[in-house]
């Protein structure tokens, strides 16, 4: 099959009548014959998620790397089948032989101190993924974070759950991903105070420059929480935006002026909520509530009369 080269002119005589032949790779220009090259790159994925009918896998490559494995997926694997390429069994001295290279290839994967540390790491970040509900990117990013803190020795004397949930939680600080030290803190099972030191240090070992946390994007977490209608959520958006306007947000508490600005909007729209119900929600006091409520109704100017 010949196909006709767009935006290409031979550099013989000039003319734009390039052709290349798919089957044997050539380009060559059908005014003159010059051929131009004898073989061309193959332009197909670099890997496939499917098999053929036959069973055959036709894969050029394998999975792409990724760094929230230990190895980032370039080790080898030998197959745990005990069968050889044409799918026969292997004899009993051939199945010997196999295993004990098994073995090895196991034990070789983790001979460092270092590669067990990172293995336990990225084990435990598996482990919290399931209870926090976080994307790939995040995962990603709090993996790489991880590596740095290791290649300059910040794990050394400190606890590898510490350190991989405050990598986890700088992971979500970067990606804007509403989550608390708290909310780190319950999926990893460390105290809050050790997740927080380890962040400290990641923040000022790596020269982290961390963007500021958005309440905006705590509304819609409180809101689903305590099954808030639309309406209720846009109001509160509309109340945060104005705060930020008026630079009333500054210094506050994220997850509290999304729980307070919720809590005006329930007033305008007359949701029926309570103090006790956000506070649980947003995993704040009820006190920050009445606080940070003062401050939006004297800056706004909301006439929602008595508390």
């Amino acid at each position: 099959m010949v196909t006709l080269t767009k935006d290409s002119n031979c550099l013989r005589c000039g003319k734009n009548s390039l052709l290349t032949d798919d089957v044997t790779g050539e380009q060559f220009c059908s005014k003159c014959g010059y051929v131009v090259s004898e073989k061309i790159n193959e332009s197909g994925p670099e890997w496939r998620s499917f098999q053929t009918e036959s069973g055959a896998n036709p894969a050029r490559t394998g999975a792409p790397s990724s760094l929230l494995m230990h190895d980032m997926g370039l080790a080898t694997v030998i197959n745990p089948i005990n069968k050889d390429a044409t799918g026969k069994p292997l004899s009993s001295s051939m199945k010997n032989t196999i295993e004990r290279l098994r073995t090895w290839d196991s034990r070789s994967q983790s001979s460092e101190p270092v590669d067990r540390n990172l293995r336990q790491a990225l084990n435990e970040l598996a482990r919290m993924k399931d209870k926090i509900a976080l994307s790939s990117n995040v995962l990603e990013k709090a993996a790489y974070l991880y590596r740095k803190a290791l290649e300059k020795k910040l794990v050394r004397g400190r606890s590898i759950s510490a350190m991989i949930a405050a990598s986890l939680y700088a992971a979500c600080r970067d990606t804007e991903t509403p989550r608390t030290l708290n909310d780190i803190s319950d999926a990893a099972n460390v105290k809050r105070k050790d997740i927080a030191r380890c962040y400290r240090l990641l923040h000022h070992e790596l020269e982290l420059k961390m963007p500021v946390v958005n309440s905006i994007q705590c509304i819609s977490r409180i809101a689903s929480k305590l099954e808030l209608s639309e309406k209720t959520k846009r109001y509160a958006i509309k109340v945060l935006q104005e705060a930020q306007d008026n630079k009333e947000s500054a210094g506050k508490d994220p997850m509290g002026l999304a729980a307070t600005a919720l809590y005006v909007s329930c007033i305008k729209n007359g949701d029926s909520i309570t103090q006790r119900n956000l506070a649980e929600a947003a995993n704040v006091t009820e006190v920050t509530i009445r606080n940070r409520f003062k401050g939006l109704k004297k800056q706004q100017n909301l006439k929602l009369g008595n508390l």
